[in-house]
């Protein structure tokens, strides 16, 4: 039987007795939720938290390229393009509008070759609202309608979307878009016919003017490059 000054002896040995930083580490962070680098490093925590902000946006800015118009991370994707958008001069305007539309044109074939029937509308709406800006771009047409690689590009956009339409089977409405067509083939055939040009101009001049009467006014410009050598 133990005598009580044994017992009291005991007891004082147990007080000398000093658990493991391992182990007051360890039942710290099941009883108040806390990381034991964070407890023992506190000033790092600012620190790891910007880190941590960083890569997070980082992450989402990289999977909102991909987005299509429905998809969660598409606000993300249209809110970069618009804060890029500022840093473009007026000059680069006509070329930037036309890369945008072409992304949306790109993001209405991703979503028809994949059947999202439910993100159509919108994709749809984007692409309209994407060509309405070319159109508002290219409103000046001094200075931009003997522009070879502009009006390349903006007869490159009809014909995507021309096989789009086909895909579809449905006509994407783009007025002030058509309407740009028409003014710039007009331009470019008032503007070359003041001009003194050879035997062959003349030539694809007149071609020109024959099927702007036709109405034909993409097949206009597709014949910049011939006059514009």
């Amino acid at each position: 039987m133990v005598t009580e000054k044994e017992l009291i002896s005991k007891l004082k040995e147990l007080r000398q007795i000093k658990p493991e930083k391992e182990w007051v580490s360890l039942v710290k962070t099941s009883i108040l939720g806390e990381t034991p680098g964070f407890y023992l490093f506190p000033y790092f925590r600012p620190a790891l938290a910007g880190l941590v902000s960083v890569l997070v946006f980082f992450g989402v800015f990289a999977f909102s390229q991909n987005a299509v118009p429905g998809d969660f991370l598409y606000s993300v994707k249209k809110i970069t393009e618009r804060s890029q958008s500022f840093f473009v001069s007026e000059q680069e305007r006509p070329q930037a509008s036309l890369e945008s539309a072409q992304k949306r044109l790109e993001e209405l074939t991703k979503i028809a070759e994949t059947n999202q029937g439910k993100k159509l509308p919108q994709a749809i709406n984007e692409f309209q609202a994407s060509a309405s800006e070319v159109a508002k771009s290219f409103s000046k047409t001094e200075g931009i309608g003997s522009n070879s690689e502009a009006i390349k590009k903006i007869v490159e956009l009809d014909k995507n979307k021309q096989i789009l339409e086909q895909t579809l089977a449905t006509k994407i409405e783009t007025e002030e878009l058509d309407n740009t067509y028409k003014n710039l083939a007009e331009y470019l055939i008032s503007d070359f016919g003041t001009r003194t040009l050879t035997e062959d101009k003349e030539e694809v001049l007149s071609q020109m003017k024959e099927l702007a009467g036709q109405e034909k006014y993409l097949e206009v410009l597709e014949l910049l490059p011939l006059i514009n050598e």
